[in-house]
């Protein structure tokens, strides 16, 4: 699936920092603003304790683990939405991606410069959240006037409907606010989805903690002071630290295990942050199971039976008869595929059935 969750941020924050630890793809790092121009695209695999269960259960040849892309795009300064630093191509690159991944600095380094002079995470916020908001309200205005009269003619349903959402995100983004906080039955959405605004993405805020706070993030003040902002907009906060992330990526798996035990941590913070990234996305998983390989796939959810078999292959979906599926957490409590149909619970499903996160299907399928 070609979505893509964008690292953004003000410079010296840590967002190449972190995307290193995501895709080990080697961005380029530096203590001096803008190191990053072109954004950089990394492809990373969602951890799924799921996979390893399937496998013990249905043996394959291989497991495959699903994936999806970070984009790290270019640091954001004041005045980005009038052009200052390099703020028309930072705003032409999130416009690209579909969900925001805003990595706010919420540890103290005198080593590290900080754009503005001082840690102040909330200022730091604000600074992009106002720069995407003056992009948005200048493009709203732009369109609104030209919508306005065409939504006059009588027979122009379209105009009409575009200028009604219009005039619904106008004044939201004249007080300050994004566009993601106002709520849109379905039609609404699809207009929206149309105007292609910068704060109409879903967004999770990062914390970039200190090394020490790595294994309880929430003991930063700095992180609390996030996430009670992020509440304000609904928005997830995930706290870790990308430099201890950076260093994890690297270590073999037993001496990562030792690290993540001397930190009082079960998992790398990574882990939670793609998991959380991936369901920003509205993305789910299903597998295929047994013979040569047991696989994770992504698609989105709503998606029923038929859109999903074309995940794997055009041909699945265009010759769809049917879904033969298990509920991962049947097989899991049943412990095989013989014990799960004996109770009854694989289950035939046609053309309407919407795919759930976890289904373990073979598509039946003639073309």
């Amino acid at each position: 699936m070609a979505l893509t969750a964008g690292i953004v941020g003000l410079p010296n924050v840590g967002k190449s920092t972190l995307f290193n630890a995501i895709t080990k793809a080697g961005a380029e790092m530096a203590n001096y603003p803008f190191a990053t121009i072109e954004p950089n695209v990394g492809m990373v695999e969602v951890p799924d304790d799921r996979l390893a269960r399937i496998q013990a259960i249905e043996p394959a040849d291989k497991i495959i683990p699903t994936t999806f892309e970070f984009t790290d795009i270019a640091g954001i300064v004041k005045g980005a939405s009038k052009g200052e630093g390099l703020g028309n191509k930072f705003l032409e690159n999130i416009r690209q991606v579909n969900a925001i991944v805003h990595v706010v600095r919420a540890f103290d380094d005198d080593e590290i410069t900080h754009v503005n002079g001082v840690v102040d995470p909330i200022s730091d916020i604000d600074t992009i959240n106002t720069e995407l908001i003056l992009a948005d309200l200048e493009a709203v205005d732009k369109r609104y006037a030209k919508t306005e009269k065409l939504a006059k003619t009588a027979t122009n349903k379209e105009a009409q409907a575009e200028f009604a959402v219009l005039t619904k995100i106008k004044p939201v983004l004249e007080a300050g606010k994004a566009v993601r906080s106002i709520e849109f039955n379905e039609e609404e959405q699809k207009v929206v989805k149309g105007l292609f605004l910068l704060t109409a993405k879903p967004v999770l805020y990062v914390a970039n903690v200190a090394e020490d706070d790595m294994g309880d993030p929430t003991q930063s003040p700095y992180f609390q002071k996030i996430k009670e902002f992020a509440m304000t907009e609904h928005a997830d906060v995930i706290g870790l630290s990308a430099r201890a992330e950076e260093e994890i990526a690297e270590l073999a798996d037993e001496d990562k295990a030792e690290f993540l035990t001397m930190a009082g941590v079960s998992e790398p913070g990574l882990n939670k942050l793609i998991r959380a990234a991936y369901h920003l996305l509205e993305l789910r998983t299903f597998f295929t199971a047994g013979g040569k390989e047991t696989r994770a796939w992504t698609f989105k959810a709503g998606m029923k039976a038929p859109q999903v078999a074309g995940v794997i292959h055009s041909d699945f979906e265009r010759g769809f008869i049917r879904a033969e599926t298990i509920a991962f957490t049947d097989l899991d409590q049943y412990g095989s595929v013989k014990a799960v149909k004996e109770a009854g619970k694989r289950r035939s499903e046609g053309k309407e059935y919407i795919v759930q996160d976890g289904d373990i299907i073979e598509f039946l399928f003639n073309v």
